[in-house]
């Protein structure tokens, strides 16, 4: 089975607020762009997708995820938000190919192997509808609905346990380190530079590129720009509820 990946990209300039409490919107708009990009490069590389739809208003990653060869659709009015935006992309998709199997992903992923994803995909076959937590164990970074099945997102907060709620099967998948590594602070930052990331997102922290772009894996520090702090706890050992 292939799938269409639906991507969500929020208008950069109001992404990434949590990403370095003293950095400007500048450096986060930078980073939201780069992870985005590598996120949608990576999904493209990857032999389990057919193709990717991102949705988002922003003109400037709407052009250059087209240029990758992502679809773009603009957000849906009305106050549905990021689920009304998933369910809009399905719906298009679905729309277009009644039969085509449908895969939320996350666009901060900028870690993102295409193996790893593949690996992931492969086994949200086995279930109708089929999902993937993050690294904090506490959100969602996939959630894949086979054809004929509604996607029925429920992202945001503590969506990990609103999807297993919902009936979706929990992926238990391990060595997907990547597909799990979405970056909303730094201590995330942190983590997924010691994955390696992709060559957009090292450009812009200054860093090697990733082993599945190319480059080599090391440990390197995040940028520094706008005061961003140096030390934090990893991911996995906050308890505080995150945004998908």
């Amino acid at each position: 089975m292939v799938w269409t990946l639906v991507v969500p990209v929020k208008p950069l300039a109001l992404a990434k607020s949590r990403l370095g409490t003293g950095a400007g919107e500048g450096p986060r708009a930078a980073l939201a762009l780069a992870f985005a990009v590598d996120t949608v490069a990576a999904a493209l590389a990857c032999a389990a997708v057919r193709d990717v739809v991102v949705v988002t208003d922003d003109p400037l990653a709407g052009a250059e995820l087209t240029a990758l060869g992502a679809r773009v659709l603009a957000e849906p009015g009305g106050p549905g938000g990021l689920n009304g935006a998933l369910a809009h992309g399905a719906r298009t998709v679905r729309a277009g190919r009644a039969g085509a199997a449908v895969a939320t992903l996350n666009a901060d992923l900028p870690a993102l192997r295409p193996a790893e994803l593949g690996r992931v995909l492969d086994s949200a076959t086995e279930f109708p509808r089929a999902f993937l937590a993050d690294a904090a164990g506490i959100g969602t970074t996939l959630l894949a609905a086979a054809p004929g099945m509604e996607l029925a997102p429920a992202f945001e907060g503590h969506s990990r346990a609103r999807h297993r709620d919902s009936g979706a099967r929990e992926i238990g998948l391990a060595g997907v380190d990547s597909v799990r590594r979405d970056v909303d602070t730094e201590a995330d930052l942190r983590a997924a530079l010691a994955l390696g990331v992709g060559p957009r997102t090292a450009a812009v922290v200054g860093a090697p590129a990733g082993p599945g772009a190319g480059g080599r894996r090391g440990t390197v520090r995040p940028p520094r720009a706008g005061g961003a702090q140096r030390h934090g706890a990893p991911a996995a050992e906050r308890s505080a509820p995150r945004a998908d």
